[in-house]
């Protein structure tokens, strides 16, 4: 009896499938070479600090322009300390000795401000190359100044990368201290490497920390931008639609009545010739086929809870009952009216109510139990509205913050709608001003 081994053969051109513990090594060292390796003497300036915080945009303007390089003043002064750590603890033999140690404490600090990544690299072999030239051997393999020198890069780099990269870094230099003083220590004091990497191990943790802070508060930022966003265009989509509902009402109410008429207009006229018929019969048709489809186009607009009114849509002739509402509700408002009160076209009147109705809701809303004017003109081609109110009284009750704060949107679309111009803004004793102008040609004002 014979065994058949079946060998299960990998098809041509096609990859041998990795474990995930090599996939896991050789992304591990992707990153690295991302890291540290690629164009790691990359030139990337430190840039200068913003001035507009809580306290910097109090500085005289003087002194506000040289405050944007207090990060690189900060790491120059590191980088002194670093130097004066240098010659502590009798580093540099003599001679050029001690020129070099206190070189090598300051340049890698100096370098971060331009080449970070690189003076990660430059501090590291910094390290033993001051070690050489110096006269203490007690620190090995960190030196006094070699120690905050790297401390110093680490973090500065750490601060201006990602927390990935900071990772990376306390890796090598755990390696290169703990291979330092494995194989160079002998018969020395080499016991500074744990130290370095406690001290930097905290630095680096509460780099990381801000990094999570101000990655969160900017995803915060962002969502808070997007959904004010996203909460101005539902208001604005939910303002055209009641437009759209209200202008529906209005010119289906108008085509209904010019198909009743014309339908009617031949039996009013006694004797009418089939022309004058013919015409008539073509008049109603032609509204019923324009009712048919304005109902078909702007009736989608229609919530489907949303009942037509009952009632004719209101207009500036019931102005007495809105304001009427409004005192009781606690504001006090007059009514001015100037110019010759005529009938305007139902559109107007309509979107006239409803931008009066509109700022008055604001008044109420913002600034309870404040004193509110509304004028409204007749003018020569159109049709002037100004609501005004002063301040809330320092006994109202607190203001209310309800509502998405679109109802300036609102009116704003009413008078796009009807080419108009409006402009809102505070007044000078504290209130808030809307100013309406609703063009009428004089053609509409005669069928209005």
């Amino acid at each position: 009896m014979t065994e058949t081994t079946q060998t299960q053969m990998t098809p041509p051109g096609r990859a041998k499938p990795r474990s995930p513990e090599f996939r896991l090594a050789a992304d591990a060292l992707r990153g690295l070479r991302q890291d540290l390796f690629h164009d790691a003497f990359a030139y990337r300036p430190l840039p200068r600090m913003r001035v507009d915080g809580p306290v910097t945009r109090r500085l005289p303007q003087g002194i506000r322009q040289y405050a944007v390089w207090t990060p690189h003043a900060a790491v120059a002064a590191i980088g002194l300390v670093a130097m004066v750590a240098a010659t502590a603890d009798g580093d540099g033999r003599g001679g050029i000795g001690l020129p070099i140690c206190t070189l090598l404490a300051l340049l890698p600090v100096l370098a971060t401000l331009i080449r970070p990544v690189g003076a990660f690299w430059f501090s590291l072999a910094a390290t033993p190359v001051a070690a050489v030239f110096s006269d203490s051997w007690s620190d090995w393999p960190w030196l006094p100044g070699a120690f905050v020198t790297h401390v110093t890069v680490m973090t500065v780099v750490a601060l201006r990368s990602r927390p990935r990269t900071a990772a990376w870094m306390w890796l090598l230099t755990a390696a290169y201290g703990l291979t330092a003083e494995t194989l160079f220590g002998a018969g020395h004091f080499s016991d500074n490497t744990m130290p370095l990497l406690f001290v930097s191990t905290l630095a680096l943790l509460v780099v990381t920390v801000l990094h999570i802070r101000r990655t969160a508060e900017q995803e915060v930022t962002a969502q808070q931008s997007e959904t004010a966003q996203e909460r101005s265009k539902r208001a604005l989509l939910e303002e055209r639609t009641t437009i759209a509902r209200e202008l529906h009402d209005v010119v289906a109410h108008h085509m209904s009545v010019v198909a009743i008429q014309a339908e009617a207009a031949p039996y009013r006229v006694e004797n009418a010739p089939p022309e004058l018929e013919q015409a008539f019969r073509t008049i109603r048709e032609n509204a019923v086929a324009a009712l048919t489809e304005l109902r078909r186009v702007l009736g989608v607009v229609r919530a489907e809870d949303y009942e037509a009114p009952d009632a004719p849509q209101p207009t500036l002739a019931d102005l007495d009952a809105l304001l009427a509402n409004v005192r009781e509700a606690g504001l006090t408002v007059d009514k001015v009216v100037t110019g010759a009160v005529r009938e305007l076209p139902q559109g107007v009147e309509l979107s006239a109510y409803r931008i009066v109705q509109e700022a008055l809701s604001n008044a109420l809303r913002h600034a309870p139990g404040a004193v509110a004017r509304v004028e409204i003109g007749y003018v020569l081609g159109g049709l002037g509205l100004r609501i005004v109110n002063g301040p809330a009284p320092a006994t109202s009750p607190e203001k209310s913050t309800h509502g998405a704060g679109h109802g300036i949107t609102g009116m704003r679309e009413r008078v796009t709608m009807l080419d108009g111009e409006m402009t809102t803004g505070g007044t000078d004793d504290g209130g808030y001003e809307v100013t309406v102008f609703l063009p009428v040609p004089a053609a509409e004002e005669e069928t209005g």
